[in-house]
């Protein structure tokens, strides 16, 4: 049985998921890269985080999702087959003007691509179906 507080990081997990793929949708010139590629980022953090609860892990205040991962290979060597691509540069750097960049359509579908994937492993990890 999985806890109250680990499912509600699961739905806020989903949310930011079914945010990204519903952006994926829109046509081509409504399609907004860096929120996609910023709601795959903030899935894949709070998968990983919620694994990260369950097994009493401290992991503080970080969008560095390469740090999260590797506090989950500590406790879990299958960990190790997961890729988080480039998506920690997501977290913070595309949201403002001062390091202004446009993710391509790729990278989205790439970002959207790894948090699927996260996610399929993640709630096979704790053992939830749906």
């Amino acid at each position: 049985m999985i806890n109250e507080y680990v499912k509600k990081w699961l739905i806020k997990a989903n949310n930011d998921l079914k945010v990204a793929i519903n952006l994926m949708k829109l046509s081509s010139e409504e399609t907004v890269t860096e929120a996609i590629c910023f709601h795959s980022q903030q899935a894949v953090e709070k998968f990983l985080k919620a694994y990260l609860i369950t097994k009493n892990v401290e992991f503080g205040k970080t969008h560095n999702l390469e740090y999260l991962l590797e506090l989950c290979v500590k406790k879990d060597g299958k960990f190790k087959g997961i890729d988080v691509g480039d998506l920690s540069f997501y977290a913070v750097e595309v949201r403002y003007p001062d390091e202004f960049y446009e993710p391509s359509i790729d990278e989205a579908k790439e970002g959207l691509e790894i948090a699927k994937k996260v996610r399929e492993f993640l709630m096979k990890k704790v053992n939830i179906k749906e």
